[in-house]
């Protein structure tokens, strides 16, 4: 990777008051889709290159926002439902609307995006208000015509998909198939056919007959990008298992299971709960997986399962920060990660509103940082760079200096282009590259 001058910022978005809870942009990289903790889907679309502002392609402007989720009570169980979303997935386009999928703790909808820029005029028993008019002064017929308006952006349910999950959903994802999708909670995993709303089909069962044997839950889980059969889960064991459908309706047999032996030298108080994987990702080729645990990004290879190919280290200078972190409770932030679109370079969150990341082909990395010091437009990011004790530069960050509070957990990149989406708490940044070029 070149240095972070590759980067520059197009601008700064306040999306709200509320915090930011998951970022993704649709298939073609047009429309970027913000969720936040106040139940609230926010959509940008990407402005078209003009020829009196040349550089402004990149620039993503705010398309629709709409109230996907409500607070609700759970009268059986005195449990309050809050209405953050935790995850959305957009459908592959099939005609001129766009459908995305969105849901918090236990109802996923689907909605529709339309637009509508021409309005009916001219009807025979209507007047321009929609009141229905008098029978007896309609002396002549009349053919409605089509007449232009502004653009209006309608977005409206379609389906409801409740019921399904008795813990909270972690992830969604949509099978290659374009008619199913799963979705996954803490100790099951269901499959949903996108037309029906009343049935799902559980396909992962990892509850124990008494819950005093649990041992691991269900973090996180992806289908294949290119086989409708496979699909990946991870484990807060770090441990991923890839599963088929076609070998049994109940997949809690897998058919591989990923896992690091763990070096005994390592071994502390702390090992489980940085070993647990936040976030699992197949690269676009399908051939890898991307994992995040609490201190570094891995990758694997499908058929390798003894031991990931590449380990990167995120943030390893917290290793002996461990303890106060268990104590603030950070030790147990479910950070993302985030494939280019080429595969070969991958991007995840730390504190500090830092961001890491790494070129697979020069194994190269750097840190940069979104702040509302580089969201200027075109204003060029500097890498950054922490330090533990021993000499200092003059830009180095110490580490007993991080801001825990501010922390990048939610990351997307554009899926042909150098344009990555960064949710740093309330605040959505949109970085791309100052030459349109490779990042490497």
């Amino acid at each position: 990777m070149r240095e972070a001058d590759t980067l520059r910022p197009p601008q700064l978005m306040e999306v709200s008051a509320d915090i930011i809870s998951t970022v993704e942009f649709n298939h073609t990289g047009e429309l970027l889709a913000t969720g936040d903790k106040g139940g609230r889907v926010v959509i940008f679309q990407r402005e078209p290159e003009s020829k009196n502002a040349p550089h402004s392609q990149g620039e993503y402007d705010v398309y629709s926002t709409f109230q996907s989720h409500e607070p609700e009570f759970d009268y059986l169980k005195s449990l309050e439902i809050e209405e953050k979303i935790n995850k959305i997935k957009w459908l592959p386009q099939q005609n001129a609307a766009h459908s995305l999928l969105s849901t918090n703790d236990k109802t996923i909808k689907l909605w529709k995006i339309t637009e509508r820029d021409k309005r009916p005029e001219g009807y025979n028993l209507k007047d321009e208000e929609g009141k229905l008019k008098d029978l007896s002064t309609v002396t002549s017929l009349q053919v409605p015509v089509l007449k232009p308006m502004d653009l209006m952006v309608e977005v409206s349910p379609r389906r409801i998909f409740a019921n399904g999950h008795t813990y909270h959903i972690n992830s969604i994802s949509v099978n290659s198939d374009c008619e199913t999708y799963m979705s996954a909670d803490d100790l099951r995993i269901n499959l949903w056919h996108l037309a029906i709303t009343d049935r799902s089909f559980n396909i992962v069962d990892i509850k124990p007959a008494n819950m005093e044997d649990l041992t691991e839950v269900i973090t996180a889980s992806e289908f294949h990008p290119h086989h409708c059969n496979l699909f990946v889960y991870s484990s807060s064991k770090g441990s991923l298992r890839l599963c088929d459908m076609r070998a049994a309706a109940l997949c809690d047999k897998h058919s591989k299971l990923f896992e690091e032996p763990e070096d005994p030298s390592n071994r502390s108080f702390f090992s489980e709960i940085i070993s647990s994987v936040s976030d699992v990702k197949f690269s676009h080729s399908g051939r890898y997986m991307l994992t995040r645990d609490y201190l570094t990004v891995k990758v694997w290879d499908l058929n390798m399962e003894a031991r990931p190919i590449e380990t990167y280290q995120v943030h390893d200078y917290l290793r002996s920060k461990l303890c106060s972190l268990y104590e603030n409770d950070c030790i147990f932030d479910k950070f993302e990660c985030a494939w280019n679109g080429s595969d070969s370079v991958i991007m995840t969150g730390a504190y500090n509103n830092f961001f890491r990341m790494f070129d697979r082909n020069t194994k190269r990395d750097v840190t940069l940082e979104a702040s509302r010091e580089s969201s200027k437009p075109r204003a060029v990011l500097k890498p950054r760079r922490v330090c533990v004790g021993g000499k200092r530069r003059r830009d180095d960050i110490s580490v007993d200096s991080l801001d825990f509070t501010k922390k990048i957990l939610h990351t997307a990149w554009h899926p042909a282009e150098n344009i990555i989406a960064i949710a740093a708490t309330n605040n959505l940044y949109i970085f791309q590259d100052k030459v349109n070029s490779e990042m490497h």
